[in-house]
């Protein structure tokens, strides 16, 4: 838009009409062209002939000027100019999905602040207390102060009533019934004050202590639902029971059926599941670790007859062997077992163990000795003295062990109590990558590859907070994938041009920079109307 500017040139006051554009590389510029001056005795506006010869054919009167529309040099030296773009995008996302109403329903004293710090999170990335120096140049709700020391407040004040109330509400925003992903990651953290911060099996092979994270994402919405903190010393396997729990206690009893990965896989879990010991049945579906007999027992019986084209099917253009079979789990339950097997995935695995027994076996005949204490050697040689050879030692193939390695490569094995067709199930399972991709985008994208908190209400706070963000990112995400636009760009460089659309405040007036061509277009992939004053 345009507006007119008063600039002084020596004794004069010159009146100069202004537009705001940007220039080849995205930098805000200003256009000025003079249309009069001001009278040095009345004060008066004085514009040009043609200026107004202008106004008249666009049928404007000199007399409906008004005064109030002039900005002074001065006036613009002290106006404000902060980023507007990307934050518009965030509210209007968190406002279509149900997430501002949600958060402020359950936190209605403090939900923006909330809201904000995801922002930042998704925004910059870096950690929370630099928040305030973003805020400065950022468009926002009115927060307030959101200082280091403000920030700790809020996340040590989050209520864990609070919190699950936003579950619940966010849950009861979508009405679709969806395939919910259930898995789990480790948080790492140096901090000894924080309780559940334990020792345990790091995901991220990091040598430091950890809590582990569980949460369930929607396979087809892909927005994270629910989460929760456990120890780090908690396996996968002990947190299946509290996870669905407490999700069942924040978002109520609704039909779901959640897939999951041989992780969480134990006779009682499923016994769990399937409603034993008068306990209400859960839909599931999940794989099976062929440590357990059940699973070896299934490969067993299809070994000899499920390669053959009226077992094939195809998932995403890949091919496998399949067939579905109702088992009897125990006297009470049967289970829908889906037995799969590929071919070209038993070969590569079978050909790279070979090449990797191969070159170990190289190595320990020319350094026996250096050999005898490496695990990988040991698990697959049998090193031994002897006079006979010149290096003083045979080596040989442990043959039972590749037998035993090999025995289920290619396989896999899925039960389910409701999902009964074996294509069904295996894309279903596939898509529970939705919830791996979440967590890497937790970690990669926004502050939380390290806690950085020194309590444990301030974990869960900030935990609350990447969940926030996760859920944006995720629907950033979904609509850059579904229109192409990570051909063209990054998350992070797709939130920093629409940054670039910037407000003006200039004496009470809110100024809106021009819409770009680049955020027009990203504008409307995400459906979303183009931003006015």
């Amino acid at each position: 838009m345009s507006y007119e500017v008063i600039q002084k040139v020596g004794r004069h006051q010159y009146i100069y009409l202004a537009e705001g554009y940007r220039n080849e590389n995205g930098q805000p510029r200003q256009k000025r062209r003079p249309i009069g001056k001001i009278d040095p005795v009345t004060g008066q506006k004085v514009y040009k002939p043609e200026y107004l010869a202008q106004l008249h054919r666009n049928g404007v009167q000199s007399g409906n000027l008004e005064p109030e529309g002039l900005f002074s040099a001065e006036d613009i030296r002290k106006s404000s100019v902060r980023s507007y773009g990307s934050f518009y995008l965030y509210r209007k996302i968190a406002e279509r999905n149900g997430m501002v109403r949600a958060l402020r329903e359950a936190l209605p004293a403090c939900w923006t602040e909330y809201f904000t710090l995801a922002c930042y999170m998704v925004s910059a990335g870096d950690p929370l207390m630099y928040c305030e120096d973003w805020l400065k140049d950022t468009e926002s709700y009115p927060v307030g102060s959101l200082s280091s020391q403000r920030i700790s407040e809020l996340l040590l004040s989050l209520p864990p009533q609070g919190r699950e109330a936003f579950y619940g509400s966010w849950y009861a925003a979508h009405n679709d019934v969806e395939y919910l992903a259930l898995d789990i990651t480790s948080e790492s953290s140096y901090s000894e004050l924080i309780e559940d911060v334990e020792w345990g099996y790091n995901r991220d092979h990091e040598q430091l202590p950890q809590v582990n994270l569980c949460m369930m994402v929607g396979e087809t919405s892909r927005l994270p639902i629910h989460q929760t903190v456990y120890a780090g010393s908690h396996k996968d396997v002990r947190t299946l029971v509290t996870s669905l729990s407490r999700f069942e206690a924040a978002t109520g009893k609704r039909p779901a059926t959640i897939v999951m990965d041989k992780g969480f896989f134990s006779a009682k879990n499923i016994n769990f599941l399937l409603g034993d010991s008068d306990g209400e049945a859960h839909n599931f579906l999940i794989s099976m670790p062929f440590t357990c007999a059940f699973a070896k027992k299934q490969v067993e019986s299809e070994r000899k007859d499920i390669d053959c084209v009226e077992n094939t099917i195809v998932v995403n253009g890949y091919p496998l062997r399949a067939v579905t079979k109702l088992r009897a789990w125990n006297k009470d339950h049967k289970v829908y077992t889906h037995i799969y097997y590929s071919a070209k995935k038993a070969s590569g695995i079978r050909e790279d163990l070979y090449a990797k027994v191969a070159l170990l076996k190289q190595r320990a005949d020319a350094e026996p000795e250096k050999c005898l204490d490496d695990g990988e050697c040991r698990k697959y040689l049998i090193i031994r003295r002897s006079e006979k050879q010149a290096s003083g030692y045979t080596v040989s193939i442990r043959s039972d062990v590749l037998e035993k390695v090999l025995y289920t490569a290619g396989w896999v094995v899925l039960i389910s109590n409701n999902i009964p067709d074996a294509l069904q199930a295996m894309c279903v399972y596939r898509d529970k990558d939705v919830v791996e991709k979440s967590f890497l985008r937790l970690k990669n994208s926004i502050d939380l590859g390290r806690l950085r908190v020194h309590s444990d209400n301030a974990m869960q706070g900030k935990l609350f907070v990447g969940f926030l963000a996760s859920i944006l990112m995720a629907e950033i995400n979904k609509t850059m994938d579904r229109h192409g636009l990570y051909k063209k760009y990054t998350m992070k460089e797709l939130v920093n041009l629409l940054a670039k659309l910037r407000v003006q405040d200039i004496n009470g007036r809110r100024i809106l920079y021009p819409v770009s061509k680049e955020q027009r277009i990203v504008y409307e992939a995400f459906d979303v109307e183009l931003p006015t004053e």
